[in-house]
């Protein structure tokens, strides 16, 4: 496994439509190692293949105390309700907004084995499906604020409780 390097904004990359996984082979699933291995070093709670300059539609996630999430193919099916949720982004690190998002979602996929998943999110976890596949649409947080100057920079001496929002509010990609 290896860390990669993260696709900062304004990469094109991360503007473009990821493409569906045809076959998972070993190229896929050491994608997905690295992913993982990349999402925990930063830290963050979800990363998105385009993230790390791969142009596919595979996503990893991770809420605190849980297991790792691998969604190939990702498809939100259902949404339901609406809240607002303060969220960051590992391509724009520093910076964080409140944005509004589902109460919950329905998404389906393949897991890194190729067997069609389905989860049932709500919390946490809806709303970083939901970062993700924008991403995996070449769709980015802040697109969904009123005006970019609606971001807030994280205060640089205050890494210990930026971090932990980060985390903790979010930080799904």
């Amino acid at each position: 496994m290896a860390v990669m390097p993260i696709v900062r904004v304004p990469h094109d990359v991360l503007r473009q439509k990821t493409k569906k996984v045809r076959k998972i082979d070993a190229s896929i699933q050491k994608l997905i190692d690295d992913m993982i291995e990349t999402m925990h070093d930063a830290p963050g709670v979800g990363l998105a293949a385009n993230q790390v300059g791969v142009g596919l539609r595979l996503c990893v996630i991770q809420v605190p105390g849980e297991d790792v999430v691998v969604l190939i193919n990702p498809e939100i099916v259902k949404r339901s309700g609406t809240r607002q949720c303060e969220e960051g982004c590992l391509s724009l690190p520093g910076y964080k907004g409140v944005v509004p998002r589902s109460e919950k979602v329905v998404v389906k996929g393949l897991n890194r084995d190729g067997r069609p998943v389905r989860y049932h999110a709500d919390d946490l976890f809806a709303e970083i499906i939901e970062h993700e596949t924008d991403h995996l649409d070449g769709h980015l947080y802040f697109d969904l604020l009123d005006s970019i100057d609606n971001l807030t920079p994280l205060r640089p001496d205050d890494d210990d409780e930026a971090e932990e929002e980060e985390v903790a509010a979010q930080e799904p990609s």
